[in-house]
């Protein structure tokens, strides 16, 4: 993966708890401080792209953007910006191909 973009895409020297509560998810192996919010211990998209399919991240699969993404929207954001960050971060992981 490359330097501090995600397997979703997420760029996260752009959260605001990066290096706070967080080192960046390939650093943590998805165990973002969010997913207990959620009831999990891990992201789901870290489980399924890098524990269930086994790839470098979300750009290789086939069903990108997938399920996962929709249901994993913050809830401080609009629908409209929870589908603009998710081409945002679809954009960014196609030019990693």
């Amino acid at each position: 993966m490359t330097g501090n973009i995600s397997i979703c895409g997420v760029d996260c020297t752009t959260c605001p708890e990066f290096n706070v509560q967080c080192r960046g998810c390939n650093a943590i192996a998805g165990k973002v401080f969010w997913a207990g919010f959620m009831g999990m211990e891990v992201c789901p998209m870290y489980s399924c792209c890098t524990t269930d399919k086994k790839l470098e991240h979300c750009g290789h699969c086939s069903k990108l953007p997938c399920k996962i993404y929709s249901d994993t929207r913050d809830p401080a954001m609009t629908e409209e910006q929870h589908l603009e960050g998710i081409k945002k971060r679809v954009n960014t992981l196609k030019g990693l191909l």
